[in-house]
């Protein structure tokens, strides 16, 4: 099924096109939804940190402004980006997942690591160069785990203290320096909960936008132990059945498609399809 929107490195210094409004994982938006007439809403007294060109929606080009503080614009307020993936469309998610990875990079990358230099947009390919010492800074992805485990006809899941009321969920943590995603989720599973996991397999992944994380999605068998919580990290944690559980995370996410995937495999119902 074709997609309406396809990310795209556009040419910032072309005139036309719409325009959506990013700062801090906030988007700008009105009754005519996140797209603003690029030339008129550049004309408005906005603090705009970069401009870069960021794709097409239904065959328009689209450019993205990131800005120093969520300015108030008449008519317009300011969504948060889990607003957007529990409310809106799946393409204009899509698209705004990716505006938000490339904002929070330009956001984070206005001086050089290295020498504070003023990093500069490199012409013809996304990335920041420092004209004092000649580094280059790409967008960057945090390849992170998110797994099932699983004891038959129960599921282990845990709620962090960040969650929504009652939402449980699978576990997740990000890959260390020198470790496999395989070595991460034994780490963090035995890290979190107290418990071993054995039978890993790899299930899909996901581009998380919070803010720029890879999901790599994996089930896996109980192999042993008993449920110890992470102090600070893990609120609760319990095993569920298959036949009973809990409110779980949002369908687009990659967690409720582990799951999903599980319940219905057990269950003998069709499996959902991978978001996005």
């Amino acid at each position: 099924m074709a997609t309406r929107w396809q990310s795209a490195r556009l040419d910032s210094q072309q005139a036309g096109g719409w325009v959506v409004v990013h700062c801090r994982q906030q988007f700008l938006g009105d009754s005519n939804g996140v797209l603003f007439p690029r030339e008129w809403l550049k004309k408005q007294d906005l603090p705009i940190i970069a401009e870069h060109g960021i794709g097409h929606f239904d065959g328009d080009a689209v450019y993205l402004l990131e800005l120093e503080y969520p300015a108030e614009l008449p008519g317009a307020a300011w969504q948060g980006l889990r607003q957007h993936m529990l409310q809106g469309d799946a393409d204009t998610f899509a698209m705004l997942s990716y505006a938000t990875q490339i904002g929070t990079w330009a956001r984070q990358n206005r001086f050089c690591g290295s020498c504070g230099g003023r990093m500069q947009p490199l012409s013809g390919e996304r990335a920041m160069l420092c004209p004092d010492c000649d580094i280059h800074h790409y967008p960057r992805l945090s390849p992170s785990m998110i797994v099932l485990v699983t004891r038959g006809d129960e599921i282990l899941l845990a709620r962090s203290p960040r969650f929504v009321t009652g939402v449980y969920s699978t576990l997740a943590g990000f890959v260390e320096p020198g470790e496999s995603v395989e070595q991460c989720v034994a780490r963090e599973v035995q890290e979190e909960v107290g418990v071993q996991v054995t039978n890993l397999q790899y299930l899909g992944s996901q581009g998380w936008p919070f803010p720029h994380s890879l999901m790599l999605g994996f089930h896996a068998e109980y192999a042993g132990g008993e449920i110890v919580m992470q102090a600070d990290e893990i609120e609760d944690a319990q095993w569920f059945s298959v036949h009973d559980l809990p409110p779980l995370p949002a369908t687009r996410s990659i967690a409720r498609y582990l799951i999903d995937t599980y319940v219905a495999r057990r269950l003998g119902l069709a499996e959902p399809v991978l978001p996005g």
